[in-house]
């Protein structure tokens, strides 16, 4: 050996495609060949069953991503209703004072035209953003009474069956947003008396 090969494979970089490995027992003596096939055996059951254990936890792993990746979507989407019902609450208000104005039919149309066109185009800006943010106004009159999305304020009396238990007015706009109610509608109900 020269000295370049020396320094080779003290330096870790020998060739060792050319060395044959065999298993021995503790003598160092050649196992017969049942034994190193019975060895061989037990070491595949014990590769197939760390195999198993690693898929079986991979597979739980993978299950726990999916469940948080769900649930933090649906924290993300309660969250986010927390905010637009925070801001809506905020915004009530205005709202309302919007509905009043244009409610008093009389003092409404006595204001400069142009002036009033300005307003309502302001309004309906406002009720289309609202409306793109999943936003509903519950402001519909002859319907059925729900308590879900209606409080009850006066009970108006009438004579129409058909009448019975539907909304005869509202008093002030309720909101709510997909099945959250924000605020009720306050409304007039009919109640049919003979």
């Amino acid at each position: 050996m020269n000295e370049e090969e020396n320094k080779d494979e003290l330096q870790g970089g020998g060739n060792f495609n050319d060395v044959e490995f065999i298993d021995s027992n503790e003598d160092g003596e050649a196992l017969p060949n049942k034994d190193v096939l019975k060895k061989i055996r037990q070491e595949l059951k014990t590769c197939q069953k760390e195999k198993e254990e690693y898929l079986t936890g991979w597979q739980r792993a993978k299950a726990d991503y999916i469940n948080l990746q769900k649930e933090y979507e649906n924290s993300h989407i309660k969250s986010s209703n927390i905010i637009k019902e925070k801001f809506l609450k905020n915004l009530l208000p205005a709202l309302d004072s919007f509905d009043m104005a244009f409610g008093n039919k009389e003092t409404w149309e006595s204001v400069d035209k142009n002036w009033r066109m300005g307003i309502e185009y302001i309004y309906q800006q406002l009720m289309s953003a609202l409306e793109n943010e999943g936003i509903e106004r519950i402001d519909k009159i002859d319907v059925i009474f729900d308590p879900v999305i209606h409080e009850s304020i006066e009970t108006i009396l009438t004579d129409k069956e058909n009448q019975d238990h539907k909304i005869e007015k509202i008093i002030q706009v309720g909101y709510k947003t997909g099945d959250r109610i924000i605020r009720p509608a306050r409304v007039n109900v009919y109640e049919y008396k003979k």
